[in-house]
């Protein structure tokens, strides 16, 4: 029997790379969107493994009953968290109403769907979440503060998760993405010389990094290679992290 995965936010960007790989290698892969043609249309793309799921996960009330429509009694191999949003905006004009919208699509949504996940992998002793981080949790950036606070919170849960989970074989584990090549990050940059050669020049491997390098990063922690792995957070970033 093929492994069953979900990948949230699974429609473009990172979490599409990453349902890729996943469905590239034989896993069945539920991809968790907003948008209904987006989200065929990648499904479409990716192959027969891919299996859509229009969803807005800010309605944590039926996520539970999502979350079992897809089981179907079976278990859930694989749960990427990936799916979440941004806010770009001046600290002191952020409104509460905006900040908690962060929380509750970047923050709620990610718990709520890895306590309905876990009770099926529980049930059959095993399983592997992936939790989808940012640089913006290794160290301080300007303008985006539910963000930064939203991811901060993603790599403290990754490690409570890991260590009540354990002795149910449920591993967890996250990933800090650095920059990385997509259409967001182009449009971010290319209007933006200056703060573009600030990212290389902080970069050691002076490069920005491509979706792939995530998936395959989010592969090695949803299989057995990585069996002995829990509770950890990786940053995939050229170094951007520790660069000076």
């Amino acid at each position: 029997m093929s492994k069953k995965a979900i990948v949230t936010g699974g429609n473009s960007g990172l979490g599409y790379a990453t349902a890729k790989k996943l469905c590239d290698n034989g896993i069945t892969t539920y991809i968790i969107g907003r948008t209904k043609d987006r989200t065929e249309n990648a499904c479409a793309e990716i192959g027969p493994n891919a299996i859509p799921v229009i969803f807005d996960l800010n309605e944590l009330d039926k996520i539970p009953a999502m979350i079992q429509e897809i089981s179907g009694g079976d278990n859930i191999d694989i749960l990427v968290n990936n799916a979440g949003i941004n806010h770009k905006k001046d600290f002191t004009d952020v409104t509460d109403e905006e900040f908690l919208r962060i929380i509750h699509t970047n923050i709620l949504s990610v718990f709520a769907v890895s306590r309905e996940v876990v009770k099926v992998m529980k049930v059959n002793g095993s399983g592997s979440i992936v939790n989808i981080s940012s640089m913006a949790s290794q160290y301080g950036l300007p303008r985006v503060i539910a963000y930064s606070a939203s991811k901060g919170a993603i790599e403290t849960m990754t490690r409570a998760m890991a260590v009540e989970l354990a002795q149910y074989g449920v591993r967890v584990n996250c990933i800090a993405p650095g920059f990385i090549k997509t259409k967001m990050t182009d449009k971010a940059l290319n209007s933006d010389p200056v703060r573009k050669k600030k990212v290389l020049s902080r970069t050691p491997m002076g490069i920005m990094g491509e979706p792939s390098d995530i998936a395959d990063a989010v592969y090695f922690y949803a299989l057995n290679e990585s069996n002995f792995v829990t509770g950890t957070v990786l940053p995939v970033d050229g170094g951007n992290s520790i660069g000076f």
